[in-house]
């Protein structure tokens, strides 16, 4: 017997709303996904290995067009695996350039954070500064009213 998930389920497993789950139905990134007799979607381990793959594209920056023709391909069957190559390649090229200019911004944004700490190492501790400072006088003039 295959094993089943609700779509709460399947939205708590994958980490897509039902929102979503709904609106990737709609546009095409899920397909033959069962229902019962009520109309509610049944998801199935391999829609969940499915939505595993969708996270996965999405969460690296994959855009949704772009999704969209990976799914169709492989709705497609074996014959497109060189086509679905080529897109995964291509978004590899991709996600590789953006992590190498994260990695720039990032080792820039640690660069700044040491400037500001040695600025803040060289100036003087304010509360060292306040106790040096005189008293002010007080205000005699007015003691005997």
């Amino acid at each position: 017997m295959t094993t089943t998930y609700t779509p709460a389920a399947a939205s708590a497993r994958s980490g897509f709303s039902l929102d979503t789950l709904r609106y990737y139905e709609r546009i095409g990134l899920l397909f033959d996904i069962r229902r019962t007799t009520g109309g509610q979607r049944v998801f199935t381990e391999d829609d969940l290995d499915w939505l595993g793959v969708l996270r996965c594209l999405r969460d690296t920056g994959m855009p949704i067009a772009d999704m969209r023709r990976y799914a169709a391909l492989a709705r497609d069957g074996e014959a497109t695996y060189a086509e679905r190559l080529r897109v995964l390649r291509e978004h590899a090229t991709q996600l590789d350039a953006h992590i190498a200019a994260m990695l720039d911004q990032q080792q820039h944004l640690h660069d700044k954070i040491r400037w500001y700490e040695a600025q803040e190492s060289s100036l003087p501790d304010p509360h060292a500064v306040a106790a040096a400072r005189p008293a002010a006088p007080s205000d005699t003039s007015q003691a005997g009213r």
